[in-house]
Order: C-alpha cells, then sequence, then structure tokens
C-alpha cells in the first residue's frame, strides 16, 4: 500500500513562510515526477509547482520567486518552501507523485490527502 502523506500546513500571516513536506512511503519502487497542487475554496484545483526525479523545476506564475521546490529521492521526500506568503495563497494544498509501486508493471497517479494553509492577520 502506497501512501503520501503532507504535513507543515497552518496559519500565517502574510509575508510569513511555511514549508511543507510531502513522504512517500509504502512498497514503492520508483518515483517519476512529483507536484504540488493547490485549491481555494470555491475554485478548481492548480498545479504550484513540479520537479521530476532529477530536480528539473516547473513553477506557476502566481508562486514564481516566492516558492521553491525540492526532493530528497533517498527519502521519497518532496517539499515546499512558501516565502513571502499572501492571502490569495490560502488554499488545500496537494501532493502528487507518478510513481511505481513495487511489483507493478505501470506507474500510476497517487495523490495526498492535503493539508491546509491559511494565509491571514
Amino acid at each position: 500500500q502506497v501512501q503520501l502523506v503532507e504535513s507543515g500546513g497552518g496559519l500565517v500571516q502574510p509575508g510569513g513562510s511555511l514549508r511543507l513536506s510531502c513522504a512517500a512511503s509504502g512498497s514503492i519502487l520508483s518515483i517519476g515526477v512529483m507536484c504540488w497542487y493547490r485549491q481555494a475554496p470555491g475554485k478548481q484545483r492548480e498545479l504550484v509547482e513540479r520537479i521530476s526525479r532529477g530536480g528539473n523545476t516547473d513553477y506557476g506564475d502566481p508562486v514564481k520567486g516566492r516558492f521553491t521546490i525540492s526532493r530528497d529521492n533517498a527519502k521519497n521526500t518532496m517539499y515546499l518552501q512558501m516565502n513571502s506568503l499572501k492571502p490569495e495563497d490560502t488554499a488545500v494544498y496537494f501532493c502528487y507523485a507518478f510513481l511505481m509501486g513495487l511489483g507493478k508493471a505501470t506507474y500510476d497517479n497517487y495523490w495526498g490527502q492535503g493539508t491546509q494553509v491559511t494565509v491571514s492577520s
């Protein structure tokens, strides 16, 4: 059973910082691309950032220059360092991984349960 578990969310004032983590656990053979998505109330889920296994990254325009994605392949963990947070960053942040489980022949999509980030004074 493969699981993705996010942590690090919470309440922060505008201009503050948070660091999210996403740990993949279970019978994992290989992890390809990993992503952070977010969904604000009443809005569709949107891609925030993604990172390849080799470390190549893609940033969405709303967070460019403020958020930094990284990963530790040895720990099957991905991070999102969020700086200069704004009220419009308030959302549930979801972790996504395209990975191959042990005993499987193909890669599949896996999602975490989400962690709430609230930016408010």
